[in-house]
């Protein structure tokens, strides 16, 4: 019987010993020996142009074991701000126990001879990077064509697996680094330009309340915003307000990931919203004789709106990010709301702890407005520390899990309702949206109207009190008329 194909020893690069394919094909995988060899010697010859390889490869993209041990010694020894010749490199090899096993000091001094030019490292480094990518692609390919094999797997799951494997290939890319400065200029001044000559004060994207998009000037491209809460706050609804807005009414594709809630309850809590219908008489079938036809007339809008669901529970990271890029090629998205971060999973969950979990989770999400140039909403909880203070609207040591949140955000949004704690309260229906970050703008408080028979969030009505209130108290009045609300 034939031996049966090894399978990877190295997991990050996919071979095992020098010149051993564990890719199931008969002819050598992709590398560029000669590319690595000029790299490290270039390295051993200008100590200065590892900066530049560093800059585009890690020690798992070399083919040859050998070269990796090095590569890793050298940066090693760089870090430290020590020399790397042959001396040092060859004392730092030896002290590891892979002297030997990288050659020794006659393979070291090979390198350094052969190299055409120290200057050309960072294209040497390019052309590891790109043979590196190939393996990965090919094995990424030959576990796909095994795992076809499986007929007892859930297709469906089995190609949101695939997709994801293939996007994630896309992490080892070589990434542009530094850019001229004048280049940023002039978009930039062209930006404002044409910001100065359609003089709109929302430049990003509306949330559809009027004074949150004065304090905000709508969210930003590649702005992560969170919206934190207690429970019964109002955060789903918040949320589904501003996707109701840019899909039904503005008409521009949204994106919307809840592990909280099934499609169809986020579909009926926007329809009656839409309709401004109770909804516990909508889920009892106790209907008003004019509600049904205002359903009927806000479900011919929704029916039509760019708003794509997404109700899979427990997503991880990897898995949202690979289901935002393939949306974003078929529609461009406008922005992108998930519901909610805690119960999001990241890939290791299992070997770290919530915290550093829930920062991988916000620190990802960063990322991907930051890929897509989309502003991103999270939703976020509160830990419980609210509840034991006289004043509970909440404060940034509040959110729950991890202070990485408060760093990665851009801006972070509060919702504070008294009359959820005071029953008694003057300002029955009246919400606060307490903006205590924003890193490009003011920070203060909006008030909004909530109908909560409806589930919805409004501008706020009374005029003698309209605007945002600045955080050293004083407050910020607007002068338009109160048609302009409506």
């Amino acid at each position: 019987m034939a031996k049966p194909t090894p399978r990877y020893r190295d997991k990050k690069s996919g071979y095992g010993k020098e010149g051993e394919s564990a890719l199931g094909l008969a002819r050598t995988p992709p590398n560029s020996m000669e590319a690595e060899e000029s790299l490290l010697g270039g390295i051993l010859i200008d100590n200065d142009s590892i900066n530049s390889a560093m800059e585009v490869i890690v020690s798992e993209d070399f083919y040859k074991p050998a070269h990796r041990k090095i590569f890793e010694a050298m940066a090693a020894l760089s870090e430290k701000g020590e020399p790397i010749d042959i001396v040092t490199l060859s004392a730092k090899l030896r002290s590891l126990n892979y002297l030997e096993e990288c050659g020794g000091i006659e393979y070291l001094s090979k390198l350094a001879s052969i190299t055409p030019a120290s200057a050309h490292v960072g294209y040497y480094a390019r052309l590891v990077k790109a043979a590196a990518i190939r393996r990965r692609l090919i094995h990424e390919a030959i576990e796909i064509i095994n795992g076809s094999y499986a007929e007892e797997c859930d297709i469906e799951d089995y190609l949101d697996e695939v997709e994801q494997r293939i996007l994630q290939i896309s992490d080892y890319k070589i990434r542009p680094s530094f850019y001229e400065i004048g280049s940023i200029v002039k978009d930039s001044i062209g930006h404002v330009e044409k910001l100065y000559e359609q003089k709109e004060p929302v430049t990003g994207v509306a949330s559809g309340f009027r004074d949150l998009d004065k304090i905000t000037a709508g969210f930003q491209p590649s702005d992560l915003i969170i919206i934190a809460a207690r429970p019964s706050m109002g955060k789903t609804s918040l949320a589904l307000g501003i996707v109701q807005h840019v899909g039904v009414h503005q008409g521009k594709p949204v994106a919307l990931f809840s592990m909280e809630m099934s499609k169809e309850q986020l579909v009926l809590r926007i329809l009656c919203s839409e309709a401004r219908v109770d909804g516990s008489g909508v889920r009892t079938g106790n209907l008003k004789e004019k509600d049904f036809p205002r359903l009927v007339e806000a479900a011919s809008r929704v029916a039509d709106a760019p708003i794509y669901i997404d109700d899979t529970p427990a997503l991880t990271v990897a898995e949202l990010r690979a289901k935002s890029r393939r949306l974003h090629k078929e529609h461009p998205l406008s922005l992108i709301v998930v519901d909610y971060l805690q119960l999001m999973r990241s890939p290791a969950f299992s070997s770290i702890s919530r915290e550093q979990e829930i920062s991988d989770i916000s620190r990802s999400l960063k990322a991907l407005a930051k890929e897509l140039n989309i502003p991103v909403i999270a939703l976020s909880q509160l830990n419980r520390s609210v509840e034991s203070r006289n004043d509970k609207r909440p404060l940034m040591s509040d959110l729950r899990e991890s202070g990485a949140i408060e760093q990665d955000a851009d801006v972070i949004a509060f919702i504070y309702r008294d009359e959820f704690y005071n029953k008694e309260t003057e300002d029955k229906g009246v919400a606060e949206i307490i903006i205590s970050k924003q890193r490009n703008g003011p920070t203060g408080v909006v008030k909004l109207t909530f109908t909560p028979e409806y589930t919805r969030f409004d501008d706020f009505i009374d005029r003698d009190d309209i605007g945002y209130i600045e955080e050293d108290g004083s407050e910020f009045e607007f002068s338009d008329s109160a048609d302009d609300l409506f």
